[in-house]
């Protein structure tokens, strides 16, 4: 297949731009470098500095490129940045896929796989992990710019006839993370242990989040080239991990004594995010192989490794 991947030089898309290359495929890679690295890019695939809110320079790269697949992971991903400015966050959350889907519809482009949020998609959970039928209940304009995409994925298909799959992340960590915002806790209490610096957890530190490693994230996205077409699909692990336990194995893999300093909570911060994964196995195949543990040891060494 021709895959176009955007954001391919982040975080998770340069490690699906990997294994997409791996299983043979020809990968066009889509960034504007704004938080993406060219460190990060694949050598094999063909790439493009490009912006999403950019049509025409989209349209060159798929009158050229006559893509198959296109695997979406550009995106603005800073809650706190998307309550302070939503109209720059709905240009690059909304307008741009508005530009892809167009993109695609003109040059007959088959499917889309679109990374949502699991998290900002349900809120808070209660008891249970919520289902891919529970009610989106976005508290912030990057949750909704999620919701919005689903929306026009589904639209585009009803018109068009083109297929998408819809993965809604749980909380996305491991090796090339930022440490940046929420979502990069663990490189943030990583880079303070190795730097024998104190780390900050805002709240009791009992929070709970469904970590899931990366590495699970891009075999969900290998399976979905073939299946799970015009389906939503959670992708987590099903387990909470409070901030406290993150932080305890992560110290304990280093060795490190030190403790972390406790500040008050963040305004609108979620308590408990979780997701079920039962339709992920059923409908693709797929289940998440790394325990937290392994996980977080892997990426811990990858930063420790990059420092050195």
């Amino acid at each position: 297949m021709r895959i176009v991947v955007t954001g391919g030089a982040g975080f998770i898309g340069s490690h699906i731009t990997d294994a997409y290359i791996k299983e043979g495929h020809t990968v066009i890679v889509i960034d504007n470098l704004s938080t993406g690295k060219r460190d990060n890019l694949n050598p094999k695939a063909r790439f493009y500095r490009c912006d999403v809110r950019n049509i025409k320079a989209l349209d060159a790269v798929f009158r050229k490129e006559r893509i198959d697949v296109v695997c979406h992971h550009a995106a603005q991903m800073d809650v706190r940045r998307s309550v302070a400015d939503p109209v720059y966050d709905a240009n690059v959350n909304i307008i741009g896929v508005i530009n892809l889907l167009e993109c695609m519809r003109k040059y007959k482009t088959k499917k889309i796989i679109f990374a949502s949020s699991g998290g900002t998609f349900y809120g808070e959970v209660g008891a249970r992990a919520p289902k891919e039928d529970a009610p989106a209940r976005p508290d912030s304009p990057y949750g909704v710019s999620k919701c919005a995409t689903e929306y026009y994925l589904r639209c585009y298909n009803s018109l068009y006839g083109i297929k998408y799959t819809i993965l809604r992340y749980g909380n996305v960590y491991g090796p090339r993370q930022d440490p940046h915002g929420e979502a990069g806790v663990v490189a943030i209490f990583s880079n303070k242990l190795i730097g024998n610096e104190t780390a900050l957890i805002f709240g009791d530190g009992k929070q709970m989040r469904d970590y899931v490693y990366v590495g699970d994230v891009v075999n969900a996205n290998v399976k979905a080239l073939s299946k799970g077409d015009n389906q939503r699909i959670n992708i987590g692990t099903g387990k909470t991990t409070s901030v406290n336990q993150l932080f305890s194995i992560l110290a304990r893999a280093y060795g490190s004594p030190k403790k972390p300093i406790y500040k008050p909570k963040r305004a609108g911060e979620l308590y408990k995010s979780v997701l079920d994964i039962s339709k992920a196995r059923r409908v693709l195949g797929w289940s998440p192989a790394v325990s937290i543990t392994q996980g977080l040891e892997h990426t811990l060494a990858y930063f420790i490794n990059k420092i050195k």
